[in-house]
């Protein structure tokens, strides 16, 4: 099973390119109808979720990885506007791509860096 098909290597792959900012790249590996819930917004299908990574331009640094089945859980460091937050990514893996993404982190640096 090559890297990319087994939900690890897939879900580390697509972190890689937005980390690259290659958002057609990243695009494939994710289902039409992801869905993606964090802790300042919820969106539904990848459209609109790569919308807004398109505008937010998110860098990564991944501390740890955690696989079970077609659960991928990462650790990392996500930098956004200059702004960086030590989050966990709960990823699902159905079919080869990835139908859902919830993300938890402490939204006060974000929200701080907003009203500044």
């Amino acid at each position: 099973m090559s890297e990319e098909k087994n939900p690890r290597g897939l879900v580390l792959s697509s972190v890689g390119a937005l980390d690259d900012e290659n958002f057609s790249l990243a695009r494939r590996y994710v289902s039409d109808d992801m869905m993606f819930d964090g802790s300042l917004a919820s969106r539904q299908r990848a459209d609109a979720i790569f919308a807004d990574l398109e505008r937010m331009r998110p860098k990564y640094d991944v501390k740890k990885v955690f696989a079970e089945g077609n659960d991928v859980c990462v650790l990392y460091d996500v930098t956004l506007s200059g702004v960086k937050v030590f989050t966990c990514g709960w990823y699902q893996v159905n079919d080869g791509k990835i139908r859902s993404l919830k993300v938890v982190f402490d939204p006060r640096p974000v929200l701080a860096a907003k009203a500044a």
